[in-house]
């Protein structure tokens, strides 16, 4: 099983290539000299970011205030920058896992290799671990949220993501919405 860690990374965002409506998602960490590109889906991407704000903002909570989080990303710590070329895909995220280390008070990020659970004899799945400061961990969110938000505008009927050419609405029994986004 191959573990990719970083602690801590010089870099660690996430990233998207492509057109909304066709964007391949990706995480990168990189640290002297290494890159390690990991493939995930949107939803994720949403997911990581919601539930490391909710795990900073409990920390924060738990702590009284004295805890070093920043309640807000600190400017100096946003990376807006693009994805590092080449995106070579090391593996494909499946599971991911979130913890606090109290004893350095850093946030610990798990990526797991999607794996065929019906395939005794594959081989360990690949591990993607980051350990980052929680100003770095309150600027990936920050990044990771208007990452997802820049994708396609939501129909106002059902919420689903519009096309260009509208989209099979569910709250109009199947029609196609005429609510084309550009």
């Amino acid at each position: 099983m191959p573990v990719f860690d970083y602690d801590p990374p010089e870099r660690f965002v996430a990233g998207a290539v492509g057109q909304p409506g066709g964007r391949a998602f990706f995480l990168q960490a990189r640290s002297q000299g290494r890159l390690t590109t990991v493939g995930l889906e949107k939803f994720q991407v949403a997911a990581l970011a919601d539930r490391l704000d909710e795990l900073l903002d409990e920390v924060l909570r738990r702590s009284g205030g004295v805890a070093h989080v920043p309640a807000v990303a600190p400017v100096d710590l946003t990376d807006n920058g693009p994805l590092e070329q080449p995106i070579d895909e090391d593996f494909r995220v499946g599971t991911m896992a979130l913890a606090w280390d109290p004893e350095d008070s850093r946030v610990v990020i798990e990526a797991q290799e999607i794996t065929d659970e019906d395939d005794l004899e594959a081989p360990e799945p690949a591990v993607l671990r980051v350990r980052l400061t929680a100003g770095v961990a309150r600027a990936f969110t920050q990044r990771a949220l208007a990452l997802v938000a820049a994708g396609r505008p939501p129909c106002p009927l059902c919420g689903q993501p519009l096309d260009a050419e509208g989209h099979i609405c569910v709250r109009l029994n199947g029609y196609r919405s005429s609510q084309g986004g550009a």
